[in-house]
C-alpha cells in the first residue's frame, strides 16, 4: 500500500543508503545533535536541530524519532530528510 501526498500523487518509500543509516545510529548512540531540513506528511518543511532518539520501521517505512530544543518530539521518515548533518556523530 503507498501512501497518497496532498497533490494525490503516489509517495511511495524510497530506502535510504546503509551509510546513512549507520550514521543515524552513531548519532543515536553517542547523543549528538544533528542539523536537518525534512518535509512532513503535510508537505511542510523544517529546518532545524534534532537530538536523535531512534529509528524505527512501520509500514516498511523508515522514521527518525527525534527531539527539538523546544521538547517536541518528530517523526522524521528517512526519505524526507533532504539535508542533514551528521559529521560530528562519525567523527567520534
Amino acid at each position: 500500500m503507498t501512501d497518497k501526498n496532498r497533490s494525490g500523487e503516489e509517495d511511495r518509500y524510497q530506502p535510504i543508503s546503509c551509510d546513512r543509516h549507520s550514521e543515524y545510529e552513531l548519532a543515536i548512540m553517542h547523543k549528538v545533535m544533528l542539523q536537518l531540513a525534512w518535509t512532513d506528511d503535510s508537505d511542510q518543511q523544517h529546518i532545524g536541530k534534532v537530538m536523535p532518539l531512534d529509528l524505527k520501521t512501520e509500514d516498511k517505512k523508515e522514521f527518525l524519532i527525534g527531539q527539538s530544543n523546544d521538547g517536541e518530539i518528530h517523526y522524521i521518515r528517512l526519505d524526507k530528510i533532504s539535508y542533514s548533518d551528521v559529521s560530528a556523530a562519525i567523527k567520534l
